[in-house]
C-alpha cells in the first residue's frame, strides 16, 4: 500500500482541523451559553463565562484570520508527523512507499 507524501498528511490535517474550528465557531455563534457551560466541564470547571461580555458578535474577518493560521499550522505538523514517521521507519519520504 503507498503511503501519503508529508503534503497529502498535512493537507489531511490541516482539512480536518479546519472544519473542527469551524463546526466549533459555529456552536459557539449559536448557543453562546451552552457553549461556556461545556467548556468549563470540558477543562474541569475554569469559569470561561468570565469571558463572556455582552452579546457574541461575529467578525468573519477574524474567523478567517483564525482559521487560515491554524490550517498552516496543522498543514506543517501532519507534514512533520509523516516525515518523523517515515525517518523512524528508516526510510526518506520520497521512498515510503
Amino acid at each position: 500500500m503507498k503511503r501519503p507524501s508529508p503534503a497529502a498528511t498535512g493537507a489531511a490535517f490541516s482539512l480536518t482541523a479546519g472544519a473542527g474550528y469551524a463546526a466549533c465557531t459555529l456552536a459557539f455563534w449559536i448557543w453562546p451559553d451552552a457553549a461556556a457551560y461545556f467548556m468549563n466541564a470540558l477543562f474541569h470547571g475554569l469559569d470561561f463565562r468570565k469571558l463572556q461580555n455582552g452579546p457574541a458578535l461575529f467578525n468573519f474577518a477574524a474567523f478567517l484570520y483564525a482559521l487560515a493560521a491554524l490550517m498552516a499550522w496543522t498543514f506543517g505538523l501532519g507534514a512533520l508527523y509523516r516525515w518523523v514517521q517515515g525517518w523512524i521507519a528508516g526510510k526518506r519520504p520520497a521512498e515510503a512507499q
